[in-house]
């Protein structure tokens, strides 16, 4: 067993890990330690891995052991424990510069009781340019035994002096065969059923484990692929667009509910509601100024998920017309919506090429007016406009 096993098809990228790790050990007894360094940048499409990777480093770096999965250390880091791994994922669409010089003032304190000090960025690219140079200067003058990983999807996503700095960890899409394996492997999903959502979720692997295990999404993909064979008029644009923003909404609300419930439960306990004994009533009415401040983390952090949930959907429709592509030019690829083939033959078949390009255009400035801020609906109304008038 290893804190690694979980990475899927990403065997060039264990091995550089590993390597690493050895040589943070060498560097531990006082070695030269080549091979290991202060910040690392784990970069990788959607899904393919890079904050497990980045916390599988983590770990590693941890374990005496060099990341056997089963110790306490490696337990501490994976479930997001561990004293000295600072974990960091931006709650709203930016994280600022108060809280990145706070996280760059505690990650300069010496290890409690691990080997390093650990600071796991999640999610980096969502640095203000005043935090990313707030953030820069940590990189570049690091404390002693202190490892920065930071994760973004491209290596351009950070300011050009950051990672110049970091060593680069490349993720690749995890092939279909792979996603198979790790959903029949890990997760006991049926093959059948784990082939196709390995095809659908396009190399991304907990996008794949939903698929195939929650009949609620794959339900709600199924109805955002439906969409393209029912524009017959501007009409229907409009309900469809009305409908895409709904689907995409119910599937942000799933993400969010259970998570923001259980965390306000949690904090409520911390603070004694529901036991008896002095100082218990004081405790309880201390704890509403906090929780009015986990509320105010909870709705950044339902922006966001509903942005990713808009995304996720206006992906599936560019997935659609790229099979519908690939159709009209007769190309012997796999299909990612092969489900819908007699819509996929339908569409091609009363369309032409330059038109299809068009529509995955009109997809594209979706995507971008959403994250400028217009109102995912309206933006979502002009392009199903688009996508009806070809």
């Amino acid at each position: 067993m290893s804190v690694f096993d979980d990475l899927v098809g990403q065997d060039t990228v264990i091995e550089q890990l590993r390597s690493a790790t050895r040589a943070a050990d060498d560097l531990l007894a006082g070695g030269a330690g080549a091979g290991m360094t202060h910040a690392w940048l784990f970069t990788g499409p959607p899904g393919s891995g890079r904050s497990e990777a980045a916390r599988a480093f983590a770990a590693a770096l941890q374990c005496p052991d060099g990341g056997c999965g089963h110790c306490p250390s490696c337990h501490q880091v994976l479930t997001g424990t561990h004293a000295d791994v600072l974990y960091v994922r931006p709650s709203g669409l930016s994280f600022g510069v108060d809280k990145t010089r706070d996280l760059v003032l505690r990650a300069a304190s010496s290890p409690t009781g691990g080997r390093f000090r650990v600071v796991l960025f999640e999610d980096a690219d969502r640095a203000t340019e005043a935090a990313s140079n707030a953030l820069l200067k940590a990189v570049e003058e690091p404390a002693p035994r202190t490892v920065w990983l930071l994760c973004t999807p491209t290596a351009e996503d950070l300011l050009v002096t950051i990672r110049s700095r970091c060593r680069l960890v490349t993720l690749r899409t995890p092939t279909t065969d792979a996603v198979v394996d790790a959903l029949v492997r890990r997760d006991g999903v049926d093959p059948g059923v784990a082939a196709e959502a390995a095809r659908a979720a396009a190399g991304d692997v907990e996008r794949a484990r939903r698929l195939a295990t929650d009949p609620a999404t794959r339900d709600r993909r199924e109805e955002v692929l439906s969409i393209p064979a029912r524009l017959d008029g501007l009409g229907a644009c409009v309900s469809a667009a009305a409908r895409l923003y709904e689907l995409a909404e119910a599937d942000a609300k799933e993400s969010t509910s259970a998570l923001d419930e259980r965390e306000k439960a949690d904090m409520k306990a911390a603070f004694g509601e529901g036991s008896t004994g002095k100082g218990v009533a004081k405790a309880v009415r201390g704890a509403a100024g906090a929780l009015k401040d986990l509320e105010e983390q909870q709705k950044r952090r339902a922006t966001r998920i509903k942005r990713d949930a808009y995304d996720l959907a206006l992906m599936d429709l560019a997935a659609f017309y790229r099979d519908v592509l690939a159709v009209q030019m007769g190309a012997t690829v796999q299909l990612s919506t092969a489900n819908r083939r007699a819509d996929l033959e339908r569409v091609a078949a009363s369309s032409t090429p330059e038109s299809t390009l068009r529509r995955i255009d009109a997809i594209m400035e979706c995507r971008r007016r959403i994250g400028a801020n217009v109102h995912p609906q309206i933006a979502m109304e002009a392009m199903t406009a688009a996508l009806y008038l070809g």
